[in-house]
């Protein structure tokens, strides 16, 4: 089964950087990567031009205009631009761990939609993980050295299957069956701003169509890099009376979505 990896991109390319060395670690082989980049800085496609060749996947990159927030919008756009039978998502501050793919590829099956969970690397750690590149510094014991959160959550048990308490998809780390995107239209592009949008909007219409989430906690991790935060409190709030009223009028087939791209 091929695989799209889709990640959410916007300037920084450094993170990339440790992203796409991190797909480079993948054991599970029959996947391509698309850059989903809510921007079209010539920058991003300097970096792709000399480093794609270097790659043992295929890398594609679709873009957009610099127009405020429009994450769901190149999401769609990427899922269009997609070959996989299966699409994964991936922000743009998190790296996978090497087992991130075989993990999902052994667990995906139609009618579900699966979530992974994240470590939240400490600034210490992710400022070194910037200066060496050194895979190592991702390993449990430098998480505790540097005081990263969540580091329980970057544990491997390929074989844990008890359900997380925390069920519900987070857009950094999901992945499903690219039909059942489809069936929904994709991400709403509604949604202008962080939060709500890529996540708890897709997840309800999701849920409403019949598909059943499934836990990937402890096989599916990922690395969250730190950052300054981008979410506005006030956005949220506006971004979650969005999702109630869309839930109110059953809308599990938004109106501007992935068939707006050709």
């Amino acid at each position: 089964m091929k695989i799209s990896v889709i990640i959410a991109f916007y300037k920084n390319l450094p993170f990339l950087d440790l992203i796409l060395a991190g797909l480079k670690r993948q054991t599970y082989g029959n996947f391509e990567v698309i850059i989903a980049e809510d921007d079209d800085a010539p920058a991003t496609r300097e970096y792709i031009a000399k480093n794609a060749a270097r790659l043992p996947f295929p890398l594609k990159h679709v873009s957009q205009k610099d127009d405020g927030f429009r994450k769901n919008r190149i999401l769609n756009a990427a899922i269009r631009a997609s070959e996989g039978e299966f699409i994964t998502f991936l922000d743009g501050d998190c790296i996978p761990h090497s087992r991130w793919l075989k993990e999902y590829a052994r667990a995906a099956h139609e009618d579900s939609a699966f979530f992974g969970r994240r470590v939240m690397v400490s600034q210490r750690l992710t400022k070194k993980l910037l200066a060496t590149g050194d895979k190592n510094l991702l390993s449990f014991y430098s998480h505790v050295q540097h005081g990263s959160e969540r580091k329980e959550d970057g544990i491997y048990l390929p074989f844990f299957r008890k359900a997380s308490k925390n069920n519900g998809i987070w857009g950094c780390n999901w992945g499903i069956l690219k039909k059942h995107l489809i069936e929904v239209n994709g991400y709403d592009e509604d949604y202008v701003s962080a939060g709500v949008g890529e996540d708890v909007d897709i997840e309800w219409r999701l849920l409403a169509k019949g598909i059943k989430l499934q836990s990937m906690k402890h096989r599916a991790i990922v690395y969250h890099l730190y950052h300054a935060a981008h979410y506005s409190t006030a956005d949220l709030e506006d971004n979650y009376a969005m999702v109630k009223a869309k839930q109110a009028a059953g809308k599990i087939y938004c109106l501007h979505g992935l068939d707006q791209h050709s």
